[in-house]
């Protein structure tokens, strides 16, 4: 396994992660158990998961799940998503990020946790509230390092400008969806993460299966799938320019001897903006096919050449 600086700070995580959006969802107690496990053994240490994730199950699961090899994982959970039916159940207010964070420790079980990121913005709170929060948070060592998810360029700017100008916690992370068919972030994200240091952790890399040929073009997503009845999923993923994308890409991987799944991770974890590439999984054998990817690694023309192969759809 590669281990790769998160950012500007000095956390080695490896350069494939687990994502806990599975787990008590499409995977039971014992499940993500097994999964934890085998991906600690194939030198995995990055674990995601989020207080929405499943009401908070898959922090539970997580938990349980490492509550005897602590030390050997980098634990990161978010805070921002609705967690109740109260006004102050979700956002970035003082309030809910200190309530949310203390909640997401006693489902883990844990005294700390290793990365914070907050799962989106927050119109409603003045940003420099949230980063003295999360400042608080980090110099009470409740929470060792910040980040932030789903945030565009402009707000990760505003963030870290609040943050330099007031002497606060900086965010050292960013979380976007960014895939071989979603490539948006590179427009204005990703140069902005360049020039300031920030680590990316991109999420659904596969575009939820379409780049490993779990669905096939103009047939109803298999039940039992994520696809399934999933009207937003069809929107985000199902295009005819993203099946044609994962056609070439699939062809392009073959020749080389290595699957399309494997092209996918490995193309994000060749970038150097990019600290860990998380997916969700249900069984440990997808575990051991994410990790094997982290090994393939892509050279500068490598990148471009598959790079080419998405923009010319």
């Amino acid at each position: 396994m590669r281990y790769k600086r998160l950012g500007r700070s000095g956390l080695k995580v490896s350069a494939v992660g687990l994502g806990g959006n599975t787990f008590g969802r499409f995977a039971d107690e014992k499940a993500t158990a097994r999964c934890i496990h085998t991906a600690l053994d194939c030198g995995i240490n990055f674990f995601d998961t989020a207080d929405a994730y499943n009401n908070g199950v898959s922090e539970e699961f997580i938990g349980k799940a490492l509550a005897d090899r602590r030390e050997r994982a980098i634990v990161t959970s978010k805070v921002a998503m609705k967690t109740g039916d109260g006004p102050n159940d979700k956002g970035l207010s003082r309030a809910h990020v200190t309530d949310g964070v203390h909640a997401s420790l006693r489902r883990l079980g844990m005294d700390y946790m290793d990365l914070l990121q907050v799962h989106t913005w927050d119109a409603e709170t003045p940003i420099e509230e949230t980063m003295r929060a999360l400042d608080d948070l980090v110099r009470a060592g409740t929470v060792r390092y910040i980040g932030c998810s789903n945030f565009t360029a402009w707000q990760l700017v505003w963030s870290l400008w609040t943050s330099d100008r007031h002497n606060l916690a900086s965010f050292v992370s960013v979380q976007p969806r960014y895939s071989l068919v979603d490539r948006s972030i590179e427009k204005e994200l990703l140069p902005a993460c360049q020039q300031f240091g920030v680590g990316i952790i991109p999420y659904s890399p596969l575009a939820g299966g379409v780049l490993t040929g779990k669905y096939e073009e103009g047939k109803e997503p298999p039940p039992g799938t994520r696809a399934h009845g999933n009207d937003r999923f069809g929107s985000q993923h199902g295009t005819h320019q993203n099946f044609a994308i994962a056609r070439h890409a699939k062809q392009w991987a073959e020749s080389r001897g290595h699957t399309v799944g494997e092209l996918a991770i490995a193309w994000l974890a060749s970038h150097p903006e990019v600290a860990s590439v998380i997916a969700g999984v249900t069984k440990p054998e997808q575990v051991e096919a994410n990790a094997k990817a982290a090994a393939w690694e892509l050279t500068p023309e490598e990148v471009a050449e598959v790079s080419g192969l998405t923009e010319r759809e």
